[in-house]
């Protein structure tokens, strides 16, 4: 209970999109703010993107903004990360995770304010 699924992941060459799905059997995401985070060998974990459940505000780490886009369907219990012009660089293992603290612009980048995770869905991508 809690638990949360990613899914979507794949290998892809540069330039190619691929769409994430976090979902929760026993979550209600419209009420938790959900980011995803992602960790690639030999590196730290990082921010990716996310949204708060209050206002729905979203907010992307630099590497991501103008290529990735964070949206939830309430009705589906899903959130996605749409990825587009996925460069090698952004190899990793992508972990969804959520919250029902209060966020801001800060806090939302921190993985240790996330109390429910996913395992993660790998992407890998060639030059």
């Amino acid at each position: 209970q809690g638990q949360l699924v990613e899914s979507g992941g794949g290998s892809v060459q540069g330039g190619d999109s691929l769409r994430l799905t976090c979902t929760s059997p026993g979550l209600t995401f419209s009420m938790y703010t959900v980011g995803w985070f992602r960790q690639a060998p030999g590196k730290a974990r990082e921010f990716v993107a996310g949204m708060s459940w209050r206002n729905a505000n979203t907010f992307y780490a630099d590497s991501a903004k103008g290529r990735f886009s964070i949206s939830r369907d309430n009705s589906m219990n899903t959130v996605y990360l749409q990825m587009d012009n996925l460069r090698a660089e952004d190899t990793a293992v992508y972990r969804c995770g959520a919250t029902r603290a209060a966020v801001t612009n800060i806090s939302i980048r921190d993985a240790r304010g996330y109390t429910h995770w996913g395992q993660g869905t790998q992407v890998t991508v060639s030059a």
